[in-house]
């Protein structure tokens, strides 16, 4: 099997995912064509050469309908040969966008592929897709479907997680990414947002609040309370998990990840695909996994998605120098970490989607790419990065440092 290796990687600022955003008056097209023909421009990249591009994005209708991918790179200027397909796995998408393109070239069938993704929030709201999951009551009631939000505060609320630990850790992302920022850690990767004339938009993740406290969390009202006990979501979780005696309502707008636009892109090929065009590898990809889980808690995936990676690799948590999760809630990560025995100082060095914002379709390659970069920086030679994933899955992806 051939060795698929990461050449580079770029991303967009993340924007406040609201009309009054900094990137809300860029399309989802536009969005994404400018992480690609950023990728393209600072490689010298002679687009003839790429064999697909596969993007992930979550809502895909309206603006963000169609086939998006394959859209954004002729709107990126890429060579028409280019083809392009769009990949939906919620929010891993990005990392499953990844996970196929490497796949390709791990099996021979691709000497140098484009991934990442791409979700304006902005301008395509979320849940505009619809779906039978959460709208068709026999398959609701069947599945025992219940908001992601609730599935959070159950998750907190069986693992005995308390609103100050929940706070805690919210804070600590904020401070986390603030420093990431002021040391510059995010500049080799970060390319500015611009408007059609060319003026930046924006340069740096829209949302870190660096002031932020447990104390300052402590004001917020949970956010899921009234749809937990109005709409039955309650009810229908504490049936599918009755040693829970209540669901204690924890989560809010400050411990769970921010509503945000952005996109990224990633080049990844063989060594001898990357000789050809003077490119340098920067990682492997040793290994990837997605799996299924309980559905209605939903969000416990991350664990044995990251072990059946592991597994996939031949290692152990062990040999894994650092982490990446997606901060989907506070409770996801503080799980994770039990679940998986990883202490905080190895996992979500920089802070993460609580502090920045959680691009649906682009979360999971940002993520891959934060985890690069600061391999890189700290000369550690292993790195997991992994996702929860809506109606119970998970992904994880492994990186070997060259």
């Amino acid at each position: 099997m051939t060795d698929a290796y990461i050449f580079d990687h770029v991303r967009t600022p993340r924007g406040k995912g609201k009309a009054d955003g900094a990137l809300a008056e860029l399309t989802p097209v536009a969005l994404a064509a400018q992480a690609l023909s950023a990728l393209a421009r600072r490689n010298d990249l002679d687009t003839r050469h790429v064999e697909d591009l596969t993007l992930g994005c979550v809502v895909a209708v309206g603006e963000q309908g169609g086939n998006i991918a394959r859209i954004a790179a002729l709107a990126a200027g890429f060579d028409e040969s280019v083809p392009g397909v769009q990949v939906n796995r919620y929010c891993a998408s990005g990392l499953e966008a990844v996970n196929q393109g490497a796949a390709k070239v791990m099996a021979g069938q691709a000497g140098l592929v484009v991934a990442g993704g791409v979700e304006s929030m902005s301008r395509v709201p979320m849940g505009a897709d619809g779906g039978s999951w959460a709208i068709d009551p026999a398959v609701a009631f069947a599945t025992r479907f219940v908001m992601q939000g609730v599935s959070a505060d159950l998750l907190a609320s069986k693992y005995g997680y308390s609103r100050e630990m929940l706070d805690a850790y919210a804070a600590e992302s904020h401070r986390r990414a603030s420093v990431a920022w002021r040391e510059g850690r995010f500049a080799r990767s970060v390319v500015p947002a611009t408007d059609l004339l060319g003026r930046v938009l924006l340069d740096k993740d829209e949302m870190i609040r660096p002031e932020t406290s447990v104390e300052t969390l402590a004001a917020l009202k949970p956010s899921f309370a009234e749809m937990g006990a109005k709409a039955g979501f309650d009810t229908v979780a504490l049936t599918r998990y009755p040693e829970v005696e209540k669901i204690h309502h924890l989560h809010h707008a400050g411990n769970s990840s921010g509503i945000v636009d952005g996109a990224c892109a990633m080049l990844i090929g063989t060594l001898e695909a990357g000789r050809a065009l003077g490119l340098t590898p920067r990682a492997r990809i040793k290994s990837f996994a997605s799996i299924g889980s309980e559905p209605t808690i939903m969000l416990t995936g991350p664990a044995p998605a990251a072990a059946r990676a592991l597994k996939n690799a031949g290692m152990s948590a062990r040999d894994i120098a650092l982490w990446e999760l997606n901060e989907a809630f506070s409770a996801v990560v503080l799980r994770f970490m039990e679940a998986m025995n990883v202490n905080h100082a190895s996992i979500n060095v920089n802070g993460g989607a609580i502090a920045m914002g959680h691009p649906l379709g682009a979360t999971g390659a940002m993520i891959l790419g934060t985890l690069l970069d600061e391999m890189e920086r700290r000369g550690q030679a292993t790195g997991l990065a992994t996702l929860c994933v809506g109606a119970g899955m998970g992904t994880a992806t492994i990186l070997e440092l060259v």
